[in-house]
């Protein structure tokens, strides 16, 4: 058996610089990180716009604003003391990454540049252009490699182990060899990114964004919480989904109709294009709805994203990476032409439950980033805070498990859990082979997008979670063609089906359950929030094969709830 001492699952922004941070707190550790991709292919690089921080350079601002912006955003669902403590740390947290050689775009003045994105009081976005999130990847991958942080580069973990009190490592499979391998650990960190690939058809995340942590810990029996919350992002491309940063309308770009209005002074007049991005995905849905959108000739319905407007210079200089896109994608060049977009699946509030540190019910089992729900971004993120939120959950994470992991001892590792979860793979590859993997996916893609998408109600959402416990049944007599151990990328992406499926039907249990209106979560038979019923996170568990699905309070401090408008 392999052994660390933390050992962190993961190697987006989060996973980067829970290593990163880990090591530097005691460098006698061993620090590892597992990854089903090579570290600077993780889905942290395609974060396109910024990071918020209250530095100031552009406009005066605070942390304490930044904390009510967020509050607000998040519908004030998000745990206010969380909140607090990630937008205090963000000056601090840029600084540092500064300081590592990260390239952020610059003013006149040499300071970081920073942009207006939606829901901000102020310009507060530093940016590295277009490319935020790939540079900062680079720049931590950088830092572990210069700090010795050990690299299992393409291992799939299937399976998380404890002994009901205390981590005892996990089991992976090293997709080289095919070999399923332990590795025992005193400390895990889950920093696996989000699962929005449960809307496989239409959503911007990249393949490898299937939920794989968040569903290894709902199986070993740690709650997930707001799993009904799943940001739409406005702009995604007409025909992929691809995302189209949200820098683009905080550098002025215009949302127009097929009248040619700028359609969001009907929804927020005040912030126009530049308000959450679950309001603004509403209005363009809306907008589709009533009769005012596009409709191409493969039958796309769609708006238009017009940057023309901002010129050649500003376009090639901020946004370089949107009009490659562009041109790639849509064969349109947005310094002479709107770009077509429509909202795309793009960010999961929900997550495994951690408190403020990012400690589970599991002493040193921990998670951060798009994988856990501390919470801090409540009903609905503000753009700029999830690559915030991997480094500053990253860094704190990082550095209890290094602590933790210095004062304790590895566990006891259950022989019979490797026995078990050997036998549970390898009987994939004797299922009688009825049903298809890509047909299931996009059935189930289907199946979210219709009932459990932008806009829900009732009679949809049972409709759908039916057929979700229709996929999950049929998918048991899938298997797994390729019989072949070297980088089987069937076994992979079954055993990631399979881990959407359980994802999904929680998504939507919980949905159905949450009668109301708030942030992302849109019911049009309950369109009002409803503070009295269920201003409460919910929280679901396995037992016994069943989910469970219970609430808990969110931790309010100095902002009482209050109406959002914009």
């Amino acid at each position: 058996m392999l052994q660390l001492d933390v050992a962190i699952i993961g190697a987006g922004g989060a996973g980067l610089y829970a290593a990163l941070s880990a090591i530097k707190k005691n460098p006698s550790l061993r620090v590892g990180v597992i990854t089903k991709v090579f570290p600077t292919r993780s889905h942290t690089g395609a974060a396109q716009g910024g990071v918020n921080a209250a530095l100031s350079n552009v406009a005066e601002d605070s942390p304490e604003k930044h904390t009510y912006d967020t509050i607000k955003g998040s519908d004030f669902l998000a745990d206010q003391d969380a909140v607090e403590l990630m937008c205090h740390i963000a000056p601090k947290i840029i600084r540092e990454m500064e300081h590592m050689g990260l390239p952020f775009s610059r003013l006149e003045n040499g300071k970081i540049a920073q942009r207006p994105f939606g829901g901000a009081s102020f310009p507060r976005t530093c940016y590295a252009a277009d490319k935020t999130g790939h540079v900062m990847l680079q720049t931590l991958y950088e830092q572990c490699i210069r700090r010795n942080v050990k690299f299992f580069n393409e291992w799939f973990v299937t399976a998380l182990v404890h002994d009901e009190q205390k981590v005892c490592g996990l089991i992976a499979i090293d997709m080289k060899s095919g070999k399923i391998e332990v590795i025992r650990a005193k400390a895990v960190i889950l920093a696996t990114g989000g699962h929005a690939r449960i809307y496989w058809r239409r959503t911007s995340n990249a393949l490898g964004c299937t939920g794989d942590g968040t569903a290894i810990a709902l199986k070993a029996g740690v709650p997930l919480k707001d799993m009904e919350f799943v940001q739409f992002h406005p702009t995604g491309l007409r025909r992929t989904g691809i995302l189209v940063t949200e820098g683009a309308r905080g550098e002025g770009g215009y949302l127009i109709n097929k009248d040619g209005e700028r359609f969001m002074k009907r929804y927020a007049p005040e912030k126009m294009e530049l308000a959450p991005r679950d309001l603004v995905s509403r209005a363009i849905e809306t907008e589709i709805a009533e009769g005012r959108g596009f409709r191409d000739n493969e039958g796309n319905e769609f708006v238009y994203l017009d940057l023309r407007h901002l010129g050649k210079k500003k376009i090639m200089e901020r946004l370089p990476q949107i009009r490659e896109l562009a041109i790639d994608f849509e064969g349109i060049d947005p310094i002479e032409e709107p770009i077509p977009i429509r909202p795309t699946a793009h960010y999961c509030m929900g997550g495994v439950d951690t408190d403020i540190d990012g400690k589970t019910i599991i002493d040193g089992l921990f998670a951060a980033g798009e994988c856990a729900c501390v919470s801090v971004h409540g009903a609905n993120r503000l753009g700029g805070n999830s690559l915030l939120d991997i480094v500053v959950f990253g860094k704190i994470t990082g550095e209890l498990a290094s602590e933790y992991a210095t004062s304790s001892q590895l566990s006891e590792f259950p022989i019979s859990a490797l026995k078990d979860e050997r036998q549970k793979i390898e009987s994939l590859f004797e299922k009688d082979g009825k049903e298809k993997l890509a047909d299931l996916r996009n059935k189930l893609s289907d199946i979210l997008t219709y009932g459990a998408g932008i806009f829900r109600e009732e009679g949809r959402l049972k409709e759908a979670l039916d057929k979700v416990k229709e996929i999950k049944e049929r998918a048991q007599h899938l298997k797994v063609e390729d019989l072949s151990y070297t980088f089987n990328t069937n076994l992979q992406q079954t055993l990631e089906f399979l881990n959407m499926v359980e994802l999904a039907e929680v998504t939507v249990m919980t949905a159905l359950e949450r009668r109301e209106s708030r942030g992302a979560h849109y019911r049009v038979d309950y369109p009002k929030r409803d503070d009295k019923n269920f201003l409460k996170h919910s929280i679901v568990t396995l037992e016994n094969g069943e989910y469970k699905l219970s609430y808990k309070p969110v931790n309010i401090t100095k902002y009482k709830p209050e109406e959002r408008k914009y």
